[in-house]
């Protein structure tokens, strides 16, 4: 297979999520949402995924933040 990312994969693109856009992680698929925030990384509530420090990873598996998959209901219509 081709080392590209999957389509609805974050990559780290920011052009691809808006600042409300919900993210889950494609090893254990625990889902970052904006509105909640990270307590574990101690992320306030209202901060955007494009907006996590770069050391950010995923609190329940620690999978890389260019891993997480752009949930389908934040697509654009």
């Amino acid at each position: 297979m081709s080392e590209s990312f999957f389509a609805g994969s974050y990559g780290g693109d920011e052009t691809k999520i808006s600042d409300e856009s919900r993210l889950e992680c494609k090893i254990c698929w625990y889902v970052y949402d904006p509105a909640a925030g990270d307590d574990y990384w101690q992320i306030p509530a209202g901060t955007p995924f494009s907006k996590l420090p770069d050391h950010w990873t995923c609190p329940n598996c620690d999978g890389a933040k260019a891993g997480f998959m752009i949930l389908s209901e934040d697509a654009d219509a």
